[in-house]
Parts: structure tokens; sequence; C-alpha cells
């Protein structure tokens, strides 16, 4: 092996971290994009959804700027949105209905209910960027699990405070997301 080949593949693994932060990115943007079409057909949420896009943008930032936090916040968000529309609501089995209704007669009755199907495509590409990043990232250490838990648990805080504050109605979703039979 010359030197010339080990700067390549290093060079080579520079280039697909900036492929995984650019899936990342899109995946983040995607999903602003989906929360803010959502804020203006339904008023009542704006401003959840003003702020939950800055767990998004903040996670963009961080990953741009070369911080491990970024992947951190952008894994734990995008890994809570979509757990709790798999497993918690029915906000993407609605979605998909309405994507399988498009597909069969070219009409879409309820736009709001299908625009879950690129917003958990956005928060798939999120995950997926975030995990290739961090694995591409230099020096990683055991502390850096610590680091993911603190950020998701921040993500997560976050969006129960800004669900607490904007959209009270919502809280349930942290009940049904440890546990659909917990009842408080």
């Amino acid at each position: 092996m010359e030197l010339q080949d080990v700067d390549f593949r290093i060079g080579g693994m520079e280039r697909w971290k900036g492929v995984a932060n650019w899936i990342a990115t899109t995946g983040a943007i995607a999903f602003i994009i989906v929360l803010f079409l959502s804020a203006y057909w339904e008023a009542d949420i704006r401003w959840l959804h003003f702020f939950q896009s800055w767990m998004y943008l903040v996670a963009i930032a961080l990953i741009w700027k070369g911080s491990k936090w970024g992947y951190f916040v952008g894994f734990g968000t995008a890994l809570f949105w979509n757990y709790t529309t798999l497993f918690v609501n029915t906000f993407l089995k609605n979605g998909w209905e309405q994507a399988q209704i498009l597909i069969h007669t070219g009409q879409l009755p309820r736009p709001d209910l299908f625009i879950s199907v690129p917003a958990w495509s956005g928060n798939l590409a999120v995950l997926v960027g975030c995990i290739v990043g961090y694995l591409l990232a230099p020096e990683k250490k055991w502390t850096d699990l610590l680091r993911c838990v603190t950020g998701m648990a921040a993500s997560i805080a976050f969006f129960a405070l800004i669900i607490a504050v904007c959209q009270p109605r919502y809280l349930p979703l942290f009940r049904g997301a440890i546990h659909p039979q917990l009842h408080w």
C-alpha cells in the first residue's frame, strides 16, 4: 500500500461523510417543509411546528459545523417522531391509506394525512444520514454513547416542552411512546 492510496481512502471517507451530511440535511429540510405545510393547513399547530423545526435546524447547523452533537440531536429527534408515527398513533397508517387512494384513483381526499408519508421518509433520511455520518466521523469514543443518549433526551424533552406549551392535547403521545397501555 502506498501513501497515495491512504490519502485517497481518507479523502473518500470525507466525501462519504459529506454525502451522509447531505442526506440528513435533505431529510430535515423535507420534514421542515412538511411541518410548515401542515401548519398552513391547521392554524392551531403553527407555533408547535415552528418550534419543532428548530430541532432540525439545530441538528443541521451542528452537523455542518462538524459537531457529533448534530448527529445525536438529529438521530433522537427523527427516531422519536418516526417511532411515534409507527407505534403510537395512526398518522403514518392513515397517510399510507391516502397514498394508496392516490395511486388507485388519482385523487387525494386528505392531503393533511398524506403528508405523514413524506414526513416519515424525511425523518428516515435524517436517521440514515446521522448514523452514517457518525460512523464516518473521526475519534469515536465510548462517551459518545452517553452524549447520544443526552442528545436524544434533550430533543425529546424539548419536544415535550413545546407540546406542553403549544398543544397539550398531544402530550399522551409520550405516555404511548413509553408503553401503549400506560395510563397516568
